[in-house]
């Protein structure tokens, strides 16, 4: 998966409209501790993932009806710490906002890469995401974790997907997230694209600089899971066209909502759009304005390109 729209690998293309066919039979994973992720990402390394169009009839595009659900889902304190540091957060009582990503990728991957999901997880593009927080989350609250695949669509350069995790507590939605995929192709000139978020990010008001290292692509997929190699060195970034390591999306969503810390309200949505690579090391802007009871934000280059356009959103 890649974190950006602007991949220089373009796959073999894709029909821009989805199939119709029967109606996927439902499934149910339920899972009692989280899945391992080495053997999952060491299979899409090593390309062994099932090509479009296979396990179904050629060009079948119908993503399967399967949802994952980790019962009891609990958070590592250590590993949280490792997360904040890593982020820029500071160690409370309740979670960061877009810590329980952390916990829902690894259900995400196991649906990505099952033999019934009708694309390669390598080069999918990662557009947009937004997280829904209903109220903030305990560091020692005990959740029930879902993830499906849905609302496969058309997008201007292929067809889009939503990967959704809905985290419970007794039963009552406490945080949800939607990340979009897109996976490149064949596109429709008048669809939509991934993400709703409308900010100028050149004209936001500067509030500081990010000096990032060359190194956090590493320090971030130690934390995440995600060893995904456009994000670990430039040598590895290179073999999928890429001059040099980029910084995951989830990362600089993070990083820009770390910034925010203390005014994100309660219930909120938060929206982002992930826009250029942003290549390593590298100093950026980071630039933020009030809106009505929320934040518009964005993360440019010293000459004004976006790499991030975000929005923060109270809830009633």
């Amino acid at each position: 998966m890649t974190d950006s729209t602007a991949s220089p690998t373009d796959p073999a293309p894709t029909d821009a409209s989805p199939a119709t066919g029967p109606e996927p039979t439902p499934t149910v994973i339920e899972l009692d501790s989280p899945p391992d992720l080495t053997p999952m990402l060491a299979k899409v390394a090593a390309g062994a993932l099932p090509l479009p169009g296979r396990g179904g009839s050629k060009g079948d595009r119908t993503l399967p009806d399967t949802t994952v659900v980790l019962h009891d889902a609990t958070v590592d304190l250590d590993h949280l710490a490792s997360y904040a540091e890593v982020c820029g957060f500071r160690l409370g009582s309740t979670l960061p906002p877009t810590y329980l990503h952390m916990l829902g990728f690894p259900l995400s991957v196991q649906l990505m890469t099952r033999e019934d999901f009708p694309f390669g997880l390598m080069g999918m593009v990662h557009v947009a995401n937004r997280i829904t927080q209903h109220r903030p989350v305990g560091i020692d609250e005990a959740l029930e974790l879902t993830a499906s695949v849905t609302n496969l669509r058309p997008h201007p350069k292929g067809q889009q997907m939503d990967n959704v995790v809905v985290a419970t507590a007794g039963g009552v939605p406490v945080w949800e997230s939607t990340s979009t995929y897109l996976k490149r192709g064949s596109g429709a000139d008048e669809a939509a694209s991934g993400s709703n978020v409308d900010v100028e990010v050149a004209t936001l008001p500067l509030t500081g600089l990010w000096r990032v290292p060359g190194d956090i692509g590493r320090r971030y997929g130690a934390v995440s899971g995600d060893r995904n190699p456009i994000h670990m060195s430039g040598l590895t970034a290179k073999a999928f066209g890429f001059p040099k390591a980029i910084a995951h999306g989830m990362w600089t969503k993070a990083r820009a909502l770390a910034g925010l810390e203390g005014g994100i309200p309660a219930a909120c949505e938060i929206d982002v759009a992930f826009k250029l690579p942003l290549l390593l090391p590298r100093t950026v802007e980071y630039a933020t304005q009030r809106t009505d009871g929320g934040w518009a934000f964005g993360v440019r280059s010293r000459d004004g390109k976006p790499h991030l356009a975000g929005t923060v959103t109270p809830r009633a």
